[in-house]
């Protein structure tokens, strides 16, 4: 399915309740697709609908992105005005999704990993009036992606940060850099370290688990 030139795959709530249903977004990391994320679904919390988005950007050696990045000795060199065009194109689909009829739009919330991450965190902290929550895996937060303005809408938004310590590619420095970020804002945050690379181990999805099935019963 292509909804404003964004793919994504679709996973029915598995366990739907009465009336309008929460959606779950699931946003993969660099060199990924949308199949990547979609093998959390049935582990995540049945009630949600959930979609799983294909990033705009084909890559020569396989995969999509959402933005180019390059490995460089000094560290990664990130394509900030590709990152923003993303940005803005996810939140007009996102705004799409949300108003579809059957979305509970107070229960909408982002899952990213990695690129993906740093996109769901991106989109909610300029438009927390689409989501209530993002669970920000092994991501990067840097100041360009900081709102300004009006700041007192993000008062609602609930933000679940977790890292490996053992992240090659994003190391666990920067997680706490990104958090300190994260903490100069009214969000809700709660940040869990584990003992793991940059993937999503066991503990780490329980803690999704936990976050998500909370968010939902408030």
């Amino acid at each position: 399915m292509t909804t404003g030139e964004l793919h994504h795959l679709t996973h029915p709530a598995a366990a739907p309740a009465p009336g309008d249903q929460p959606l779950l977004v699931l946003l993969h990391g660099y060199g990924s697709d949308e199949r990547d994320l979609m093998g959390l679904a049935s582990y995540l919390d049945p009630r949600c609908r959930i979609l799983s988005v294909r990033a705009p950007m084909a890559l020569e050696t396989g995969g999509y992105a959402w933005f180019a990045v390059q490995f460089t000795p000094v560290g990664l060199v990130v394509d900030h005005e590709q990152a923003e065009g993303a940005r803005q194109q996810l939140s007009s689909w996102l705004e799409t999704q949300v108003a579809a009829p059957g979305v509970d739009r107070k229960r909408v919330f982002l899952l990213g990993f990695s690129q993906g991450a740093g996109m769901a965190l991106g989109v909610a902290l300029h438009r927390p009036d689409l989501v209530a929550g993002v669970a920000f895996l092994s991501g990067l937060v840097v100041s360009r992606m900081m709102p300004t303005g009006d700041l007192e809408p993000l008062r609602q938004l609930s933000v679940l940060m977790v890292h490996g310590r053992h992240d090659p590619l994003l190391p666990i420095n920067r997680a706490h850099a990104s958090r300190a970020l994260l903490e100069s804002l009214p969000v809700r945050l709660v940040y869990r370290e584990f003992e793991m690379g940059h993937e999503i181990n066991g503990a780490s999805l329980a803690e999704v688990q936990a976050w998500l099935t909370e968010a939902l019963d408030q």
